[in-house]
């Protein structure tokens, strides 16, 4: 990020509206419910991308909308379409979090337009994933300035080889992040950067590396709402990207985390499954903990990978969790069986996890 860029980005939105919206006992109101499934694909199944729609389907505040994806097309998030994309909207133009899947894009513009012909100026990423940054080079030629963690910016930079041998793909320009901050644990918490737009005061608080290396998530200070990505989900189980710096120890840390920021009235938004608040994150953080240490006393025996999914650790919760499916287990087992025998500290603010070949 240039500081140029940095100044004149910020001095482009920073202004104050008159009108300054509050908390308001309406909010959030839920449009539509994300699909509980269950839900089943044929084999060769292929996301048919022009079907999806992406509607309104939370209303934060007045001015503070979510944006979602077609349930039941989508067999990688069938309950909906992709990750969740909010827009903070008014005279102070269009501050956006997350772009949705590229193949979208076009659908996720006439959802917004739907509602505000507002221009766009902000755009923030929560992870790398690309049903969050997918369509960040179309949103940037609408005028969006991208904002993220410099772990992602580097992340995207340097994609990873396409797997047979073929080399990386060359990194979309349009698509990469130019304003940066980093996450520091001496300020653990704060805002690395924040704005005044449309009534709202948006704080970009950087995350340890938990579900990736290069997290943020978005609070809305008025509207008493966080945006917190996917470190937690209540549609399947949980996922660290180990490959790209993430860990389940990591998603505990964050959700510690969460705790301290919202008080019991925060409306919690996650990346994927339903809205919740913060009591909801303890019976979250108790199954990681239940399941981490089941599998660590299983390895500690010698056991195998094979040999620790076999044992069906998640069974206690399964009639509990939505999306259950055994590639949800599968991966969280795993993921905790590799953290059991080795957990690499964190160096220039990354956590390199050991690649499972």
């Amino acid at each position: 990020m240039t500081r140029a860029l940095f100044v004149l980005a910020v001095a482009a939105v920073a202004c104050v509206p008159a009108t300054v919206w509050t908390q308001d006992a309406r909010y959030p109101i839920t449009i539509i419910a994300p699909g509980k499934g269950p839900f089943t694909f044929p084999a060769g199944y292929q996301t048919p991308w022009e079907k999806i729609e992406i509607r309104v389907t939370e209303k934060m505040s007045p001015n503070l909308f979510v944006l979602h994806g077609s349930q039941g097309l989508d067999p990688t998030h069938p309950d909906g379409s992709g990750g969740r994309v909010m827009v903070l909207f008014g005279p102070d133009g269009i501050l956006m979090v997350d772009t949705q899947n590229r193949q979208v894009a076009e659908q996720t513009l006439k959802a917004i337009r739907s509602f505000t012909d507002a221009p766009f100026r902000v755009l923030v990423n929560t992870h790398i994933h690309s049903d969050h940054t997918g369509a960040n080079a179309f949103f940037a030629k609408q005028g969006a300035l991208i904002y993220a963690q410099e772990n992602l910016r580097n992340e995207m930079l340097r994609p990873p080889p396409r797997g047979n041998g073929q080399p990386a793909p060359a990194p979309e320009m349009a698509a990469v992040p130019i304003a940066t901050y980093s996450y520091n644990p001496a300020t653990r918490g704060q805002p690395a950067v924040t704005f005044n737009m449309n009534g709202e005061t948006v704080d970009f608080i950087p995350m340890m590396p938990s579900h990736t290396a290069g997290d943020t998530i978005v609070r809305f200070r008025n509207a008493n709402v966080i945006y917190i990505e996917d470190f937690y989900r209540n549609f399947g189980y949980p996922f660290a990207d180990q490959a790209n710096g993430g860990s389940v120890r990591g998603m505990l840390d964050a959700v510690d985390l969460i705790q301290e920021l919202a008080d019991p009235a925060t409306t919690l938004v996650p990346g994927h499954g339903t809205l919740v608040k913060k009591g909801d994150l303890l019976p979250y953080r108790q199954m990681i903990m239940d399941v981490m240490a089941r599998v660590k006393t299983l390895r500690d025996q010698g056991k195998s990978l094979q040999e620790v999914l076999a044992a069906n650790l998640t069974a206690p919760y399964d009639k509990t969790t939505l999306g259950d499916t055994q590639q949800s287990k599968d991966r969280f087992i795993t993921e905790a069986y590799d953290e059991a025998r080795d957990f690499p500290p964190v160096v220039d603010g990354k956590r390199t996890m050991p690649r499972r070949q």
